[in-house]
């Protein structure tokens, strides 16, 4: 019998000892199991608890495991397999490695598998960080994006390799992700002229997209733009329910004549979802409308937005 062999049936032996126990100390596993050497059993108990299938309790004077993952107490086959035979990074050939790969081709072409190996780095005993990448990503085949609200127990879950510095790398890394997109989302909005209802609301369904979705109550907003109707920046003028007595011209023009603006989207939300805009809505855009014919900015159209959509104003008469 080969060393894979005579470790897996001491696992086996192991486990089916302590399986009609709910909760038991190290001692009573050596009592249990008088062929396998103190140093075998301590060192299963460990990873056993590492990954979560025993929780260990310490006192003064006791230290006492029970069982947390009843699948596993029931049928460990899988996780003996893993300990026995593993699937570790070293074994694959150096091409086929996820960091290789990285540097030798680039990050966009990597599955999503390999990019999670990567980012949990290091696996543990019988579990490499290849297969906790493969683990994940299976897991969330079907929406990605629920990663990042997960948490390190859910995620540990799905592989026990997902340890806490794992789980802070794959979190830093989504992120640093999130941050880049959005800063390139910024970065293009910044530099595309709007130049039709389409784009405007475009752009504030993407620049006013956490006001679309979150907000409580109503806010009042303003794009100003440049002579290319290039946005220049935006301004919160107002809180609270829209009315044409409360946005007052005085304020949104000192906002865009401080801006240089040639012109201004005027942007509200409607926390109720329905973005159809009220009579209040088309008195404020008319008010507003005169006002900047007055001073020469331009009011470009005036958009609602709201969780169910976004309307323009001026293409709603």
């Amino acid at each position: 019998m080969g060393a894979a062999d005579k470790r897996r049936e001491k696992l086996r032996q192991l486990f089916k000892s302590l399986a009609p126990i709910s909760a038991f100390s190290k001692e009573q596993v050596r009592e249990c199991c008088p062929d396998l050497t103190a140093g075998f059993v301590s060192a299963t108990l460990k990873d056993l608890v590492r990954e979560g299938i025993l929780d260990r309790y310490q006192s003064d004077e006791n230290e006492t495991f029970a069982w947390r993952n009843a699948q596993i107490r029931v049928d460990p086959s899988h996780w003996i397999e893993r300990q026995v035979s593993g699937n570790q990074v070293t074994a694959q050939p150096e091409h086929e490695r996820p960091r290789e790969r990285l540097l030798a081709v680039g990050a966009e072409q990597l599955r999503d598998a390999e990019l999670l190996a990567i980012l949990i780095r290091v696996g543990i005993k019988g579990e490499s960080a290849i297969e906790a990448g493969r683990r994940l990503s299976r897991a969330f085949d079907k929406n990605l994006a629920e990663l990042r609200l997960t948490s390190k127990d859910d995620l540990r879950n799905v592989s026990p390799a997902v340890t806490v510095t794992s789980y802070a790398a794959i979190m830093a890394g989504i992120e640093l992700g999130r941050r880049v997109a959005a800063q390139e989302r910024r970065h293009r909005r910044e530099n595309t002229p709007i130049t039709s209802t389409t784009a405007a609301i475009a752009y504030c369904e993407e620049a006013f997209d956490n006001l679309a979705r979150n907000s409580v109550q109503e806010e009042f907003h303003i794009v100003t733009l440049s002579t290319k109707h290039l946005p220049i920046n935006t301004h919160l003028v107002t809180r609270g329910t829209l009315d044409a007595s409360l946005v007052h011209p005085r304020e949104v023009f000192r906002l865009a004549i401080r801006d240089s603006a040639a012109a201004v989207i005027l942007v509200h939300n409607h926390p109720s979802g329905d973005a159809t805009p009220s009579r209040e809505d088309h008195q404020v855009t008319n008010r507003l409308t005169e006002a900047g014919k007055l001073i020469g900015i331009t009011v470009l159209d005036h958009i609602v937005v709201a969780s169910e959509g976004s309307i323009s104003i001026r293409e709603s008469r």
